[in-house]
C-alpha cells in the first residue's frame, strides 16, 4: 500500500524532541485561516475530532489528520512532513522552537492512486 503521508528525518527529530516535553502527539492540517493551511503539532487528544475529520494515516508515531475539505482537494496528493526555520502564527507546539513544521506534496501516479492506504473519518483510526 502507498502511505498517504510521510515524514523527513529532519521532521522526526523535531517529533522526538517535542514528544520528549510533550508526551503523545497528533498532527492537524485544516484549511483554515492565519496557518491552518501548514500541518499543526498538538498534544494527543488536544484537538478535539469529529466526523469532519481525515485520519490519513501515521507519522512517526504520530496520527495524522486533515479536514475533509481540504482533504477533497488533496486526496490525489502525498504529503510529506517536513520542518524549516521560521515562526508560524499557529498554535502548533513547535512554534516556540523558532521552525514551523511545511507540507511538501506530489501528486499520485495513476499506478499509486490504485494501491492507496484508506483513510478513516474521525477518531475511528
Amino acid at each position: 500500500m502507498k502511505e498517504r503521508v510521510l515524514v523527513t528525518e529532519k521532521a522526526k527529530a523535531v517529533i522526538d524532541e517535542l514528544r520528549e516535553k510533550h508526551g503523545p502527539l497528533m498532527f492537524h492540517q485544516s484549511g483554515g485561516c492565519c496557518d491552518g493551511s501548514s500541518p499543526m503539532c498538538f498534544e494527543k487528544g488536544e484537538l478535539l475530532l469529529n466526523e469532519t475529520d481525515v485520519w490519513l494515516g501515521t507519522i512517526h508515531g504520530c496520527d495524522f489528520y486533515m479536514s475533509k475539505d481540504q482533504f477533497d482537494y488533496w486526496k490525489h496528493t502525498q504529503l510529506t512532513v517536513n520542518v524549516v526555520k521560521g515562526r508560524g502564527a499557529s498554535f502548533s507546539l513547535e512554534i516556540p522552537m523558532g521552525i514551523r513544521f511545511v507540507i511538501e506534496s506530489r501528486l499520485f501516479t495513476d499506478e499509486e492512486l490504485k494501491d492507496l492506504s484508506p483513510i478513516h473519518f474521525g477518531e475511528e483510526s
